[in-house]
C-alpha cells in the first residue's frame, strides 16, 4: 500500500478499529446525554450498531475482496441498528460503502467522494435534521474532505488527520447550535461516538497496535422479542429445523430471481422471511431439510450468519421443564389446538409494541398486542429485533408502535426491509401514546383510515416521566444534584426536587389544562402498590374533575410514567 491509498485490508483494519475505540467509549458516551437520566444509551446504541457488522467484517478474516468487506459494513450495521444515532451511523456507512465497493484502493478523491455520499444518505434517513447532532459533525467531515482535495492535499495521513482535526472542532460547536447542549455542559454524543469510530480509524492507519478481536454476542443478546417463537411454544411442529441465514450475494438478485427464491422456499417450508438489501439477502424458514434451502441459496452467492435450530427438541425440553415447573401435563389436544390456531390463515391486523416493565406488557397484551419486544428507554431494540417480530405475527397488515422516539427510526427502516407484509409504524414516543393508540384501534376501518386515526389521537396524550439525576446540571435554568428527583415532559424538564412525591406532583400539575378530562398514573418496580395508591389519593383530591386511573407499570429507573387527556 502506498502512503497515498487505502487497501481493502487497511480499511478492514480501520473499520474494526474504529469499531474498537467506540466500544471503549462507550460507558463516557451514554454520560454526555443531555439529560442526567440513568438510562443514557447513545454510546451502547451505536457500539451494537457497528460491532453487528463489526462481527462480519472481522469473519472475513484477510480478504481482497473490497465489496465483500463494505456488503458486511453495510448490511451488519442495517441489521443491527439501534436508537436514532445508531440508525443515522448505519446510513453513514451505507452511504461510504456506496461509493466506495466498486474500488480495489482509495484515493483522497474518492473518500471525499464517500464522505459526500454517506451524509446525503444519512440526512435522506431522518425525516427532520436537526443541526448540532451527529449529522453535522457527519456533514463537517465531508465539507473538510471536499476542500482538502480541491486545496491539492495529496498526503493521506495529513488529509485523514485533518479531516478528524475539523470534525472534532465541529463537534465542539454543536452547543452553540443546540442552546439545550450548551445548558447541559455537554456535546452531542451521537457526534462523539462518530468522532471515536473516526479516531480510531486513523489510529490504526498510523501504525498504533489494537487487538482488533470480536468475540461473538452472548445467545439472545442481539434479539429480545418475547415472543419469538410464540406460534411454536406449544403446536406440534410441522417443520422441524429453523433455518437462518445470509446471501452474499455474488451474481445480480433481481426482482424474478427474489420470487423464485421465495417459491422455492415456499415449496419446502414455511414461516419464510426473505429480505433483499442491495447487496445482501436475510433468509429465514422453517424447513424439514435445511439443505435443500442452503443449496438454492449457494447459487446466489456465499453464505454467512448460518444457524439452524432444532425446533421439536427445543419443544421437547420447553414442555418437559414447563411439567416439571407446575407439575402440569400438557396434553396432545392442547398441542393439537395450538397447532390448528397456528395454520389459520392471516388475519386482516397485528400489532408489534415496544415495552418494558411486566405490568405494561401486560396492559399492551390485553389491549390485542400479537408480540411484545422487550426494550424502550434502557435498550432500544434494533432493526432487526423488529423484523423478527414481524415475522411472527400472522397477519396481513402489522401495526408497529416504537413508544419511545429514539426507535422510531429503526421501525422506518423495518418498514423498507419487509416485504411479505404491510408495515406501517404509528410514531408513538411514550408508553401512555401508545396504549392510546391501540384503545383507539377500529377493526372495521381501513389500514389508512386506522393509522391516520391513531396518529391523530396519540397528538393529544401529554406524557410525563419521573425519574432521578446522575450528575450535576443545568437544563432549563433549573439547576439539579446527582440524585435529584426529576419531572420531565413532552417538551422537556418539568420538575427537580429532592422529594420524589413533590416531583411528580409537579410533573402532573405541568401537563394539565382546562379541558384535561384523565390522568394515568403507571407506577414502576421501584414505587410500593401502597405509596402508589396513596399518591392516586393526593391527585385525586387535586383534580376532582379529572378521572385517575392508577395501573402497576413495573418498568425500571423510572418510578412514574404518567399521562394527561
Amino acid at each position: 500500500m502506498s502512503l497515498q491509498q487505502i487497501d481493502v485490508k487497511m480499511l478492514s483494519k480501520m473499520f474494526l478499529a474504529g469499531a474498537k475505540n467506540l466500544e471503549n467509549k462507550k460507558e463516557w458516551i451514554n454520560e454526555l446525554n443531555v439529560f442526567p437520566v440513568p438510562d443514557g444509551d447513545t454510546g451502547t446504541n451505536m457500539t451494537m450498531t457497528i460491532m453487528s457488522a463489526a462481527r462480519e467484517v472481522s469473519a472475513l478474516g484477510e480478504t481482497t475482496d473490497m465489496e465483500a468487506v463494505c456488503k458486511a459494513i453495510s448490511s451488519g450495521s442495517l441489521r443491527g441498528a439501534r436508537g436514532n444515532s445508531g440508525v443515522i451511523l448505519s446510513q453513514l456507512f451505507r452511504g461510504f460503502t456506496k461509493r466506495v465497493k466498486t474500488e480495489q484502493t482509495l484515493t483522497i478523491s474518492v473518500l471525499a467522494e464517500a464522505f459526500d455520499k454517506a451524509v446525503e444518505t444519512a440526512y435522506k434517513a431522518v425525516m427532520k435534521p436537526k443541526e448540532g447532532t451527529i449529522l453535522t459533525v457527519a456533514r463537517g467531515a465531508a465539507d473538510k474532505a471536499k476542500e482538502l482535495v480541491e486545496d491539492g492535499e495529496e498526503n493521506m495521513e495529513v488529509f485523514l488527520g485533518k479531516v478528524i482535526e475539523h470534525a472534532r472542532y465541529v463537534l465542539s460547536q454543536t452547543p452553540e447550535m443546540l442552546p439545550v447542549l450548551k445548558q447541559a455542559g455537554v456535546v452531542d454524543s451521537g457526534g462523539q461516538g462518530l468522532v471515536e469510530v473516526l479516531s480510531g480509524a486513523f489510529d490504526i492507519y498510523c501504525g498504533k497496535e489494537l487487538d482488533l478481536t470480536f468475540t461473538p454476542p452472548e445467545a439472545g443478546s442481539e434479539s429480545r422479542g418475547t415472543a419469538s417463537r410464540e406460534a411454536q411454544e406449544e403446536a406440534d411442529i410441522k417443520f422441524g429445523y429453523c433455518t437462518e441465514f445470509i446471501i452474499m450475494l455474488g451474481k445480480t438478485f433481481n426482482i424474478k430471481a427474489e420470487m423464485d427464491f421465495k417459491a422455492y422456499l415456499e415449496s419446502i417450508g414455511d414461516s419464510i422471511v426473505c429480505v433483499a438489501d442491495d447487496d445482501v439477502v436475510k433468509v429465514h424458514v422453517h424447513t424439514n431439510d435445511p439443505g435443500l434451502a442452503i443449496q438454492k441459496a449457494l447459487k446466489y452467492g456465499a453464505l454467512s450468519n448460518l444457524k439452524i435450530d432444532n425446533m421439536r427438541l427445543e419443544h421437547q425440553e420447553k414442555l418437559f421443564k414447563m411439567s416439571e415447573k407446575e407439575g402440569t401435563d400438557v396434553s396432545a389436544a392442547q398441542t393439537s389446538s395450538a397447532a390448528k390456531a397456528s395454520l389459520e390463515p392471516p388475519k386482516e391486523f397485528g400489532f408489534i409494541a415496544v415495552s418494558t416493565g411486566d405490568g405494561i406488557r401486560e396492559i399492551f397484551t390485553s389491549l390485542g398486542a400479537d408480540v411484545i419486544i422487550e426494550g424502550g428507554q434502557t435498550m432500544n431494540p434494533s432493526t432487526a429485533d423488529i423484523l423478527e417480530a414481524v415475522d411472527q405475527v400472522n397477519a396481513k397488515t402489522v401495526f408497529v408502535l416504537p413508544n419511545n422516539k429514539n426507535i422510531i427510526l429503526a421501525a422506518n427502516q423495518a418498514v423498507e426491509l419487509t416485504t411479505e407484509k404491510d408495515l406501517l409504524v404509528i410514531p408513538t414516543k411514550t408508553i401512555p401514546q401508545g396504549i392510546t393508540a391501540l384503545i383507539n384501534f377500529v377493526p372495521e376501518m381501513s389500514a389508512d383510515e386506522n393509522e391516520s386515526n391513531m396518529i391523530h389521537e396519540i397528538a393529544s396524550v401529554r406524557t410525563g416521566e419521573v425519574t432521578y439525576a446522575v450528575r450535576d446540571t443545568v437544563i432549563d435554568n433549573k439547576e439539579i444534584r446527582k440524585n435529584d428527583y426529576m419531572g420531565i415532559g413532552d417538551s422537556g424538564l418539568l420538575s427537580v426536587n429532592a422529594s420524589l412525591d413533590q416531583v411528580a406532583k409537579d410533573t402532573i400539575a405541568g401537563m394539565v389544562s382546562e379541558d384535561s378530562e384523565l390522568i394515568s398514573i403507571y407506577y414502576g418496580s421501584d414505587v410500593s402498590e401502597e405509596a402508589a395508591e396513596s399518591f392516586r389519593a393526593e391527585i385525586e383530591k387535586t383534580y376532582p374533575a379529572c378521572d385517575i386511573e392508577l395501573q402497576y407499570g413495573g418498568q425500571p429507573i423510572y418510578y412514574y410514567i404518567m399521562s394527561v387527556e
